[in-house]
């Protein structure tokens, strides 16, 4: 079977890439100057009427009657232009939260007990009831804490957060397989391109086979919709993004730090991602569970 992007698919992917580039600037997002992360209500806006939340919708319920693979390449642009704000549980609520569709909405969700957002949600899917602020590893995503939290997502929902989370994961590894193979092609060390020296070679080349091998993951799993298949996916997409951007930051050296590289927020962005809901805990246990079955 060949996989490969249809021509609107490719299309929508584009359009994505360029709306995001239109309104962030083309740079990654950063924090206010007072520290705090705030969520751009006016981009928020222009996703929903650019559809981005209604995707999946039925036309006659004013969506655009795609799927999960095109939810998938729409996820994966928004993770790899570092996109903030509580998309997944947004884009789950289209149609059965008003406003959420069109962006005048934001929604969050409460998520194995962490809840993105709070302050700046409009819904919360939920109980919060003692809800406790902490110190967030990426500046921009806002974390609080639920005791007992659990979510309010159907199992079905929960397996597309768990995918989407993939998506998003995988736009965070291509992009610093770009960023790191960009800046080997640039450096130069000893009169020579950084990229030149075989250990630098061999950490992009890692970067780029982590990426594809989820890129084929996550694609599948979007077409198949299995279970088993979004628990492997999420796994491979997870260890792409963080073990990418850790080795990025090692191409990069101290730059990547900087508040000038976006590199270290896609590390932290990663990180914080992989303690959602259906994270690696999650998908090792359904693995195992399918495995156990099998040889019964």
């Amino acid at each position: 079977m060949r996989f490969r992007l249809t021509e609107d698919q490719r299309a929508l992917r584009a359009a994505t890439r360029g709306l995001l580039a239109r309104h962030c600037g083309g740079q990654a997002p950063r924090v206010a100057p007072d520290g705090l992360a705030r969520l751009d209500r006016a981009l928020w806006r222009a996703l929903g009427e650019a559809g981005f939340f209604s995707l999946r919708l039925p036309e006659a319920e004013g969506g655009a009657g795609l799927g999960l693979p095109e939810a998938v390449l729409v996820f994966e642009e928004a993770g790899r232009a570092l996109l903030p704000g509580p998309l997944v549980a947004t884009h789950l609520a289209a149609g059965a939260v008003a406003g959420a569709a069109t962006g005048e909405a934001v929604v969050t969700d409460v998520d194995g007990g962490l809840v993105e957002w709070l302050a700046a949600a409009d819904v919360v899917r939920g109980d919060v009831t003692g809800a406790v602020p902490l110190r967030s590893l990426d500046p921009l995503t806002p974390l609080h804490r639920v005791p007992a939290g659990r979510s309010a997502r159907e199992r079905g929902d929960v397996l597309l957060a768990g995918l989407l989370s993939a998506a998003e994961q995988l736009g965070t590894a291509g992009r610093v397989c770009e960023l790191a193979a960009q800046h080997a092609r640039a450096r130069e060390q000893f009169g020579r391109p950084v990229g030149a020296f075989q250990a630098v070679a061999h950490l992009c080349a890692g970067m780029l086979v982590r990426t594809e091998t989820a890129r084929a993951a996550v694609y599948a799993a979007a077409v198949t919709g299995d279970p088993v298949d979004i628990a492997a996916a999420r796994l491979l997409a997870d260890e792409a993004a963080v073990r990418g951007a850790r080795d990025c930051l090692q191409v990069h050296g101290g730059m990547g730090f900087t508040w000038e590289s976006e590199v270290h927020l896609h590390l932290k962005r990663a990180w914080v991602r992989t303690r959602r809901g259906s994270g690696v805990t999650e998908s090792e246990e359904v693995m195992a569970a399918d495995l156990l079955a099998g040889t019964a």
